[in-house]
């Protein structure tokens, strides 16, 4: 035996021990790995353990909630940061100019692109919307109120904006207290400070968050796949495959044009934020990867005042992935419907949706809502939306980490103006001290040279 343990190296219980220590190893892989790893092993649950898979939403809920936890937090001292320390409350202006313009731009062309190719492919033809169940979604068309959701833009209770997580009401109370702490220049350091060690702090503990992630993931999968199943998907295939089709029109075309017009390396960008994308997919929920994406956008040379003020506003002005389906699907129940889609129709659809969807909260689920509102604007009952619901999960992923893609983008393209901007208003800077000094010598060399003395003013 000793000479058994000799020759090996090692006992009969270290060799129990290895697989223990092997399965260990995994937590030392990276996030995106360890959440790809979550998804095959959630799927397996939910399809072969569907009780067990259901109760595991209790990990994927739990997850979102520490998320969110930090979120509020984490993003009111960056927007008041950003601001306080630009060089003027002109930049401030001049940047949410920009932004809200950016914003409505590229909106537009995704939805007009998303119309275009759902009509061009006639979707939604011959579906049986007949089966729709309208009490499933009786809940979301009661909690519908647009004059309630402008209002909540701005919060007669800040206190209350931070306890319900208002993040849209949040940025407006930020972008305010930045403005004034940027006007009383010197006075504002002590909060600076404060905030700017509050930031730093709440980064920390997002790290700490994100290692729950693969956790939140596995519960997220189990209960899709658990609770929706893929049975009853076979007449929605073609709905699915147009959205998907139209995300990759954007991934691949839209925003590599964008990108190169600005200059940006999209490509770059692309690799940099991958896994946060990634995650954004699984969780389905932009705000999952709020934290982490502001620093990876700073490390690719994207200033912290442009992401930081960029990137949350679009998280509520800038949702392209969200907007596309939303389009797409309001084509494929006039369709199915056999309702009206002549051209007008089809405008006024873009133009309520390029409304309805500006203020719309990056999280899970959210476009049904948005959805509904818009589809009654063109008469579509909000029984239809219904038949969507059990595809929902599918296509909520995709769009949204084509909205994380785009709002990092927007931050990119934001910044690169910016730094444009900086650099005319240095060189107008430059070229008027050339100016004056030119002037001065001018002045000087007549007041040295004797001949010109009579050409001297009095």
């Amino acid at each position: 035996m000793n000479a058994t343990i000799a020759q090996t190296g090692s006992t009969p219980d270290a060799k129990n021990r290895r697989p223990l220590r092997q399965w260990w190893k995994i937590w030392k892989l990276p996030i995106g790995v360890q959440s790809l790893i979550a998804v095959g092993l959630g799927a397996l649950i939910g399809s072969l353990a569907p009780t067990v898979g259901e109760q595991l939403k209790l990990a994927g809920d739990v997850f979102l909630n520490m998320v969110q936890m930090v979120v509020v937090p984490l993003v009111f001292p960056l927007i008041v940061l950003g601001i306080a320390r630009m060089e003027s409350v002109k930049k401030v202006g001049r940047m949410a100019g920009k932004a809200i313009l950016y914003f409505e731009v590229v909106t537009t062309i995704v939805l007009v692109m998303a119309v275009a190719l759902a009509k061009a492919v006639d979707i939604g033809t011959g579906a049986p919307v007949a089966n729709a169940d309208g009490a499933s979604v009786e809940k979301l068309e009661q909690g519908i109120d647009f004059h309630e959701l402008i209002l909540h833009a701005v919060p007669k209770n800040v206190f209350a904006a931070f306890a319900e997580g208002n993040l849209l009401a949040v940025i407006v109370f930020a972008i305010f207290i930045g403005i004034a702490l940027a006007a009383i220049g010197e006075q504002s350091k002590p909060m600076t400070n404060v905030l700017d060690s509050l930031a730093t702090a709440m980064f920390k503990v997002v790290g700490y968050v994100i290692r729950f992630a693969p956790i939140g993931v596995l519960g997220f999968i189990s209960y899709d796949v658990a609770h929706y199943g893929f049975g009853n998907l076979s007449s929605l295939l073609g709905f699915i495959a147009v959205v998907y089709a139209g995300l990759a029109i954007v991934l691949g075309v839209i925003f590599p044009t964008i990108a190169a017009i600005y200059r940006v390396k999209y490509v770059t960008m692309l690799k940099a934020i991958g896994n946060l994308v990634g995650l954004a997919f699984v969780t389905r929920s932009s705000e999952a990867v709020l934290a982490p994406l502001l620093v990876k956008l700073e490390g690719l040379g994207i200033s912290r005042s442009t992401t930081s003020f960029v990137v949350p506003l679009g998280y509520s002005f800038n949702t392209d992935g969200s907007v596309l389906y939303q389009a797409v699907a309001l084509v494929f129940l006039a369709n199915a419907y056999g309702t009206d889609t002549s051209i007008p129709t089809l405008l006024l659809m873009v133009g309520v949706l390029v409304i309805l969807s500006k203020g719309m909260a990056g999280v899970a689920s959210a476009s049904i809502v948005v959805l509904i509102a818009a589809g009654s604007t063109i008469g579509l009952p909000p029984e239809g939306v219904a038949m969507l619901l059990g595809v929902d999960f599918i296509v909520d992923m995709a769009r949204t980490a084509v909205n994380v893609v785009g709002n990092s983008l927007a931050a990119a393209v934001i910044d690169k103006s910016e730094e444009k901007a900086t650099a005319k208003a240095e060189r107008k800077a430059a070229a008027g001290i050339t100016t004056e000094r030119g002037e001065e010598s001018a002045r000087s060399a007549v007041a040295t040279d004797p001949q010109s003395n009579s050409r001297q003013p009095v």
